[in-house]
C-alpha cells in the first residue's frame, strides 16, 4: 500500500466509524418512529399471549364429584388420543434380539432391541437387582434430550462404564438408582435420541437430537413425535409381558424433561402404568412450551383447544403420581409447576385420592433429583 492509498483511508476513515456507529444503532425500519408506532404490535409472541388468554379449554376439568370426574376423563382421553395422532390398532409381534448381557456386583444388566412398528426397532436396556424376590416390580426409565439412554444406565461418552452418576450429565444415571431401591428398570431409547437418530443427526456427535426434521415430519402426516413415544411406552409394557421375571401388574414409569413429557402422556393414555414420576416437567404450557422456544417434539398441535398440562396430569388419577421440580429451572418456571401441581392435586381430591398424589421442590436447576421420586415409586411398586 502506497502512501497515497494510507492518505486516502486516513481521509474515509472518520466516516466509516461515524456509518458503523449508525448501523450499530439500527434496529429495524421502525427507528424513529416509536412515538408514532407501537413496536410491540408487531411482535409475533405478543399476538399469540393475546390468544391463549381466549383459548377455549374446553374440555379442562370442572367436575365436583367423582362420578363426573370419570366421564371427564373418557371425553379428554379420547381428545388426546386424537390429538397425539392415534394409535395402531394391531401389536405386531416384539421380535426380541438380546445383544449383550453382563453382570454387574449388585445387578445384572441386559442389552436388547425389539421391534416397536413393522420394520422399526427400538433399543432398551433390563436392569434386575440381585437377590431380589421375583417378580420384579418394572419401572420403564426414559431419558430427556441429550445422549439418550445410555445416559441412565452407566455408559459413558466412550462407551465405558461409569461409577460416578453425578458425572452422568443432568440425569444421574437414574435407571442405576431405581435398581438400588430393589426394583427392575427398563431404559428405553426414545425415537429420536441415541441410536435412534436419523444419519445427518447421527453424524454431528452423541449430544446431537434428533428431534428435527421428524417430528415436523410427524406432523405433516397428522401425527405427533410424541404420540410415536407414547407408542413406544406401550410396546415396552407388552415386552415386560414375556418376561416372567418381571411383574406385569407392577409397572411404573418416569423420566426427566423429555422423558417427563413421555411419562406423563403415556401415563395418561395407558392405565396399565400404575405409577408415574415426572421429573422436571410438569408445568402449564403457557409458560414452559408456549413461552419460549422449545423441541418441536414438545407440541401437540391444537391441544389449548381442549386442555392444559394440568388435565393431562388429571388422567392418570388415581393412580400414583409424583413430580419434581428444580427451584432454579428456567426451561420450566417453578411458579407454574406450583401452580399446576396445585390443580393436579385438586383433581385427585375429587377422586379421594389426595394421599397419592405429591410434588418436590427441590434446590437446582433442570435435572433429576429422585431423592422423594423413587422411593415414592419403590413404595407404590412393592
Amino acid at each position: 500500500m502506497t502512501r497515497r492509498d494510507l492518505a486516502k483511508l486516513a481521509a474515509v476513515a472518520p466516516l466509516m466509524k461515524a456509518r458503523a456507529a449508525e448501523t450499530a444503532s439500527y434496529t429495524g425500519p421502525l427507528t424513529g418512529f416509536e412515538s408514532k408506532v407501537n413496536p410491540s404490535q408487531f411482535d409475533p409472541m405478543n399476538f399469540a399471549k393475546k390468544l391463549y388468554e381466549q383459548a377455549p379449554l374446553k374440555l379442562t376439568f370442572k367436575a365436583k364429584d367423582k362420578k363426573a370426574a370419570e366421564a371427564w376423563q373418557k371425553k379428554l382421553y379420547a381428545k388426546i388420543t386424537e390429538l397425539l395422532g392415534g394409535f395402531p390398532t394391531v401389536r405386531t409381534p416384539l421380535n426380541t434380539q438380546i445383544l449383550e448381557v453382563r453382570e454387574f456386583p449388585n445387578y445384572r444388566r441386559e442389552r436388547f432391541v425389539y421391534e416397536t412398528r413393522p420394520g422399526l426397532m427400538s433399543l432398551a436396556y433390563l436392569l434386575t437387582p440381585n437377590g431380589a424376590k421375583r417378580p420384579l416390580g418394572t419401572v420403564i426409565c426414559i431419558p430427556g434430550h441429550g445422549r439418550g439412554v445410555d445416559d441412565l444406565v452407566g455408559i459413558d461418552e466412550q462407551g465405558r462404564d461409569r461409577t460416578d452418576k453425578e458425572a452422568a450429565g443432568y440425569e444421574h444415571d437414574f435407571a442405576i438408582q431405581v435398581v438400588e431401591h430393589g426394583l427392575a428398570a427398563v431404559a428405553i431409547e426414545p425415537m429420536a435420541f441415541g441410536c435412534r437418530r436419523d444419519p445427518v443427526n447421527a453424524k454431528k456427535g452423541l449430544a446431537q437430537k434428533g428431534c428435527d426434521p421428524v417430528a415436523g415430519e410427524a406432523l405433516l402426516l397428522g401425527q405427533t413425535l410424541l404420540g410415536w413415544r407414547v407408542w413406544d411406552v406401550m410396546r415396552t409394557i407388552d415386552w415386560i409381558h414375556s418376561r416372567p421375571e418381571l411383574d406385569a401388574k407392577r409397572v411404573g414409569c418416569m423420566g426427566p424433561s423429555g422423558g417427563g413429557t413421555a411419562t406423563l402422556f403415556s401415563a395418561a393414555m395407558d392405565p396399565r402404568i400404575r405409577v408415574a414420576m415426572v421429573s422436571s416437567y410438569l408445568n402449564t404450557f403457557r409458560d414452559s412450551i408456549f413461552a419460549m422456544n422449545h423441541c418441536t417434539d414438545n407440541y401437540v398441535p391444537g391441544i389449548l383447544n381442549w386442555a392444559e398440562m394440568y388435565d393431562v396430569a388429571g388422567l392418570i388419577a388415581p393412580r400414583p403420581l409424583f413430580a419434581e421440580s428444580g427451584e432454579r429451572d428456567t426451561i420450566f418456571p417453578i411458579a407454574a409447576s406450583r401452580t399446576s401441581f396445585a390443580r393436579v392435586k385438586a383433581m385427585y381430591d375429587v377422586f379421594g385420592a389426595a394421599d397419592v398424589v405429591e410434588h418436590e421442590v427441590f434446590d437446582g436447576p433442570h435435572s433429576f433429583w429422585g431423592k422423594r421420586g423413587i422411593p415414592f415409586l419403590a413404595k407404590h411398586l412393592s
